[in-house]
């Protein structure tokens, strides 16, 4: 079992700050790595991967510095999000190569047996530009596994794959986790994470915004202050009654209409807003999130962690 740890790292590129100060630690099992595109996932990724150094900061595996140490590459399998630049190569060529370059003793004994478990024995011997995405994906990870690393790291594994083939990539990767290995995915969809990871990181804008087991990165968004859109037949007077309701911390009317409302107390406003409106006679005709991007999520993450520093 192996455990990676980042301590204070930055990374930047000229004046562009891609990652800023953050600390994480990635144990046994399946982890998420949680963000909107542009966050640093996959500069993340390369720093932990050894391909990237950090502009100030630590990245460690067990310990040990990752960075210029190359013998750190037999305990670390990576998937990168790019397309494979290896078109021409069958698929058994590809993953048959990387053993060789990881010098395992019976190279083609090892790349037979990893391409049984990523179910990629029939399409071998056909070439990697003939692939579906998900049969890309899957070849790619048998290129990452076939040293038989501790660590997997995956860059958003499941981008264009169907969704038969990301029922297996899941259920491979659970695979893993249960093995003892240390996996990390990142993903900017919500859903994806909270199917596969028992434990979620999340980034955005280069920040550790959260971190926590899915449950408690749910109540962490469903506690934020929530803005909704709301028409009715009569906004001046709903907007009236909703400046009084506990629930609601702010009340705007549109300027053709509809009304703003900012809610602290979701399951308050949702009991309170149906009663309200039938005592006084007034028909609702909209109710709408209107920040509801995972964008806004994160930005509320990460406005709460600074409040807390």
């Amino acid at each position: 079992m192996s455990t990676i740890e980042l301590a204070g790292v930055s990374r930047w590129f000229g004046n562009v700050v891609a990652v800023n100060d953050v600390t994480m630690t990635i144990g046994p099992g399946v982890t998420g790595l949680l963000g909107p595109n542009g966050a640093g996932k996959t500069t993340l990724m390369a720093m932990m991967s050894g391909f990237l150094a950090p502009s100030a900061g630590t990245v460690t595996l067990d310990g040990q510095p990752i960075w210029r140490r190359t013998d750190a590459y037999r305990d670390i399998g990576l998937v990168p999000e790019r397309e494979l630049s290896f078109g021409y190569l069958t698929g058994r060529q590809f993953v048959l190569a990387n053993a060789r370059l990881h010098r395992m003793p019976d190279a083609a004994a090892a790349t037979e047996s990893i391409l049984e478990v990523v179910d990629m024995v029939e399409p071998a011997e056909r070439r990697i530009d003939t692939y579906s995405k998900g049969m890309r994906q899957r070849i790619k990870i048998a290129a990452a596994l076939v040293h038989d690393p501790k660590v997997l790291l995956l860059d958003e594994p499941f981008n264009g794959v169907d969704p038969r083939q990301r029922m297996h990539l899941m259920d491979l990767l659970r695979r893993l986790g249960d093995e003892g290995r240390t996996v990390l995915f990142s993903s900017h969809i919500l859903e994806e994470v909270e199917r596969l990871a028992r434990h979620i990181e999340v980034v955005v804008s280069g920040r550790h915004a959260a971190s926590g087991d899915f449950g408690a990165i749910r109540r962490l968004m469903t506690d934020r202050p929530v803005q909704y859109v709301i028409g009715s037949s009569d906004d001046r007077g709903l907007a009236a009654l909703l400046m009084a309701e506990p629930s609601v911390t702010s009340v705007g009317l549109r300027p053709r209409s509809g009304i703003d409302v900012q809610v602290s107390d979701l399951g308050g406003f949702a009991t309170a807003l149906p009663g309200l409106a039938r005592r006084h006679g007034i028909t609702l005709v909209e109710l709408t999130p209107s920040d509801e991007s995972l964008e806004s999520v994160f930005s509320y993450l990460v406005s709460r962690q600074e409040s807390l520093r």
